[in-house]
């Protein structure tokens, strides 16, 4: 069953009526009616030249993203803008742009909605959908790569969009889990026409020429939706093997025989030939946290956890599963901060011992010092020497007889936040096998690489640093470090300053913002309830919650006393001898006590977040691998109230 590819939404006290704007020969048009009085699902046929529902307005609505459920009320999720973005291989792609957030229950009068934690709520699913760039199609299963499309070739006409749809990448699998139980639960009311899969990612296609040969050159990303969250609130595995920060990236070629017409456009190409190569990032497959204190690089924490072992086999099995053999590559550092990350990631490689599975290290700091990223050509070497080919990618010739070669392995790269290092990495491997992909085809002559070719080089690499900025937005809340070179080839001033203010920027979101962003991420996905879970209630003591307020007075008063008028019109801003200093002095040795007492207790004053607040992480004193313990006076994890319960524990021994 196909999607419906539009609705009139018409609104009433009692319903919400959804009718499919358009019908198609050979289908009943049915429209979704929602009982606001009983919160039930009921599909209606649409009967010919019939009088729309009884509504007190209405409105075009392309896409239902589904129900969730909030404090107060159950909410109808809808696509009410949308951008095109691409036309390939027949179907079309748009971007959401625009959504609406309308209450089921016809008693969530404005009162109840303006509840403080409902509006909140409202307020983290719309930041939730702003903020990410969520794709959709009505023809195409964007949840999945061009060799998984091929394999559910069959099952095109009999089963609908979200059965094929990987689930993985299903960014709104939550919002429409009410809709998918209905449909099992009542076969009769087949609701799959309005179940659309969103993909939250990055999609980017390009015609592209090399030497008079033009082609399509498209990127995408399928961000996962498990253990989906922000840079320093999700960080390594869970106990079902899910990792944060997962994204499948997917480079594909079209293209058609010359004997066809030039295209000029992207929508010219009809894609005869096609190509793809599919690589994975994941943050290190272990348990581990960074525990933010308010200082620039927060505290390591790898705890002893027994549950590390199955947690990594249960990841790496589902990886062999859905991509074949699995190349391993780590780029952290190899000495200081990132070194016991590293052996953490080897011990659970050692202990897995999977023969499909193959562990790589590159120091990346150390072998790219001086920004001479070329020198990743020694990774891809030693790739090669373990058994990668860069032929192993898929192709589908459909010229003559279709003529099909499956991809069975993936390069699953990391570093510490899967983001600027492993950007460099993955766009260079993915170069090195665009270049025998072309070969292949006969775009290049032998011996010929794509990146001899500055126009094609210039969007290459201009796409792949696209990329890098989305994928490190949805994460760090900042474009990628180190994009200059990806664009241009080379290190720019400004791309070290462009460097360092979104560096500035990245301590400031995830400091003080990115418990909000998390937030957002778990209630979208589902992994926090309204229902049965209650948003955590500021606890801290008094003077805790006393202090930034002493800073911002303090920090007002002073500059309230700078701008002061002094007697002297000819020094009108002067301060003068008297009351005034000792008044600025006074307020300055507040303002610095308040600053002292603030990073002594840096742990308390970061912005974590309030749905699932990681206190056992914030607070953990159990056995394992610790950085330091900074910023933590006062709290369970302070070292000397550490210290003072384990003397005691042993004297009660």
């Amino acid at each position: 069953m196909s999607l419906w590819s539009g609705f009139t939404l018409y609104v009433s006290k009692d319903a919400y009526a959804l009718v499919p704007n358009r019908s198609e020969p050979g289908r009943q048009a049915e429209k979704l009616v929602i009982d606001r009085q009983a919160n039930a699902l009921k599909l209606e046929p649409v009967v010919l030249n019939e009088e729309p529902p009884k509504h007190d307005k209405q409105f075009i609505v392309h896409g239902v993203l589904g129900i969730i459920s909030l404090h107060t009320s159950d909410f109808l999720v809808v696509i009410t803008n949308r951008k095109r973005v691409a036309h390939i291989l027949g179907s079309t792609i748009y971007l959401a742009t625009d959504f609406r957030m309308l209450p089921i229950q016809s008693s969530a009068n404005p009162s109840l909605l303006s509840h403080p934690i409902e509006k909140r709520l409202i307020a983290l699913v719309k930041e939730s959908l702003y903020s990410g760039p969520l794709y959709f199609s009505y023809e195409m299963d964007l949840t999945s790569s061009m060799q998984r499309q091929v394999q559910n070739a069959g099952k095109e006409g009999s089963v609908p969009l979200w059965k094929r749809a990987d689930e993985r990448f299903f960014w709104n699998r939550h919002l429409q889990e009410r809709m998918i139980q209905h449909t099992l639960a009542h076969p009769a009311e087949d609701l799959s026409g309005f179940i659309m899969p969103v993909m939250f990612g990055f999609l980017q296609v390009k015609l592209a020429t090399i030497q008079g040969r033009s082609f399509v050159l498209g990127l995408i990303a399928r961000r996962s939706r498990h253990r989906a969250g922000t840079r320093y609130f999700s960080r390594g595995i869970n106990e079902d093997g899910d990792v944060s920060n997962f994204n499948e990236t997917e480079q594909f070629v079209l293209l058609d025989p010359p004997s066809l017409q030039q295209p000029h456009d992207v929508e010219d190409v009809e894609g005869a030939i096609r190509l793809s190569f599919v690589q994975t990032r994941g943050s290190v497959p272990v348990y581990w946290a960074q525990v933010n204190n308010l200082r620039y690089k927060p505290d390591l924490l790898i705890p002893d956890d027994p549950r590390c072992a199955a947690s990594f086999a249960k990841h790496m099995q589902a990886q062999v599963a859905a991509y074949g053999k699995n190349y391993l590559v780590n780029l952290v550092d190899q000495k200081g901060y990132e070194k016991p990350v590293k052996e953490a990631f080897e011990r659970a490689v050692q202990v897995l011992d999977h023969p499909l599975v193959h562990y790589t290290y590159f120091d990346f700091h150390n072998e790219c010092k001086g920004m001479k990223f070329e020198r990743v050509s020694k990774l891809i070497q030693h790739l090669q020497e373990q058994g990668l080919s860069s032929s192993d990618s898929f192709s589908l010739d459909t010229t003559g007889a279709p003529r099909l070669r499956m991809q069975t392995s993936v390069v699953r790269t990391n570093c510490m936040d899967c983001l600027d290092r492993t950007n460099v990495v993955q766009s260079m491997v993915a170069r090195w096998v665009l270049n025998d992909q072309l070969r292949s085809v006969g775009i290049l002559p032998p011996g010929d690489a794509a990146e001899n070719h500055a126009s094609f080089q210039h969007l290459f690499r201009n796409m792949w640093a696209d990329h890098a900025d989305v994928i490190s937005k949805a994460y760090s809340g900042t474009g990628a470090l180190k994009t200059d070179f990806t664009r241009t080839g080379r290190r720019t001033s400004e791309g070290v300053l462009q460097d360092g203010l979104n560096s500035l920027t990245r301590y400031t979101k995830n400091n003080f913002f990115d418990g909000q962003r998390q937030d957002a991420y778990d209630l979208i996905t589902g992994a926090w309830d309204p229902q049965t879970q209650a948003p955590y209630v500021d606890s801290r003591a008094w003077t805790v919650q006393l202090m930034p307020w002493v800073l911002y007075l303090s920090a007002l008063f002073v500059l309230a006393s700078l701008c002061l008028p002094a007697g002297d019109p000819e020094r009108p801003y002067r301060i003068e001898t008297g009351a005034v200093p000792v008044f600025v002095m006074v307020w300055i040795a507040l303002a610095i006590f308040a600053l002292v007492y603030m990073w002594q207790h840096g742990l308390l004053y970061v912005g974590w977040p309030t749905l699932n607040r990681p206190e056992k992480l914030m607070f953990y004193t159990g056995p394992g691998y610790f950085s330091s313990l900074r910023g933590r006076r006062g709290t369970p994890s302070d070292p000397r109230v550490w210290a003072q319960a384990q003397q005691a524990a042993k004297k009660r021994e």
